[in-house]
């Protein structure tokens, strides 16, 4: 019994050891989350960081900087970690539109999944278009939409 408490102390001394000598940027290489703010029918901004607050502020800003007021630019999603990520654009029957932001998934391949769910007609039967107009990667690159 001695030897395995001494085992579990030098297996637990040594792990913060090894996070000592990562240093304080080792946090700030890990997972990055992505924000979504909207101003519907006018706007919308993206950002990708790790400070939630932050990268919510930040989409917003993006979304008055592409026209319109800070009061209409809603923080519509944050997902951390960010993951593969999509942008949809979905429009009603009667000609409304708007953007559902997919994000989170561990692939591509999962991602493409949701928005195939996301853009099913048959469990939408309202939505004349639906489609993906921008995508992220799991490191908050923006890829197109093909």
């Amino acid at each position: 019994m001695m030897r395995l408490k001494t085992a579990v102390i030098a297996a637990g001394t040594l792990c913060l050891l090894a996070m000592h000598a990562a240093g304080p940027t080792a946090a700030q290489d890990g997972p990055i989350g992505i924000a979504f703010a909207e101003a519907p029918e006018q706007s919308s901004g993206v950002c990708t960081g790790q400070s939630t607050d932050k990268t919510l502020a930040c989409a917003r800003e993006k979304c008055v900087a592409g026209g319109a007021m800070a009061e209409d630019c809603l923080r519509v999603k944050w997902c951390y970690p960010a993951g593969w990520s999509a942008d949809l654009f979905v429009q009603h029957q009667e000609g409304i539109h708007w953007h559902q932001y997919l994000c989170g998934w561990d692939s591509r391949e999962a991602l493409m999944a949701a928005v195939a769910v996301a853009c099913d007609k048959s469990l939408r039967p309202y939505i004349t278009e639906c489609s993906a107009v921008r995508f992220w990667d799991n490191n908050g690159r923006e890829l197109e939409a093909n």
